[in-house]
């Protein structure tokens, strides 16, 4: 049981690594030389602030340290201090693009990456225009991205 619930949550982990490193473009990624707990705090208030509704957050971290000793040389290889994942959508923005096109439903909810090395944290978004670029509602998910974008902005302050 616990192997299963250890790659449940490893695998969206790895999946955002891999993009980051192979198509930064599909990513936002901001770094400030700030504690993981300090820009934590000031994400979830601009997260609050700009009308994003927070489904849950969970310190992926901690649940991987869980698995440390069976993992052995293969864990936490980059020496992280912490990962967070910070799980949000915004319903009015969701149905303004789903009035469009209803496979924007697809994309509630959006997630934020709070990744700590040294005190050192970095934010990681996947732009969601990348995945709807042909959709009839793209001009909303701009909107949307941009709006992302800012908040995550305003919480690396």
């Amino acid at each position: 049981m616990k192997k299963i619930i250890g790659l449940m949550l490893l695998i969206p982990f790895l999946l955002i690594s891999t993009n980051v490193h192979s198509q930064s473009d599909n990513i936002f990624e901001i770094t400030v030389d700030k504690p993981m707990k300090q820009v934590y705090s000031n994400m979830m208030a601009s997260l609050d602030k700009s009308r994003f509704y927070l489904f849950y957050e969970m310190d992926i971290g901690k649940n991987l340290a869980f698995f440390a000793d069976e993992w052995g040389d293969e864990y936490n290889q980059n020496e992280l201090s912490g990962v967070r994942s910070i799980v949000f959508c915004n319903g009015w923005f969701l149905n303004r693009a789903g009035n469009k096109d209803q496979k924007i439903l697809g994309l509630c909810p959006m997630h934020v990456s709070l990744i700590e090395k040294k005190g050192v944290t970095t934010a990681l978004f996947v732009r969601p225009t990348i995945t709807y670029n042909n959709s009839p509602a793209h001009d909303v998910v701009v909107e949307i991205e941009k709006e992302v974008i800012e908040m995550i902005k305003n919480g690396m302050r």
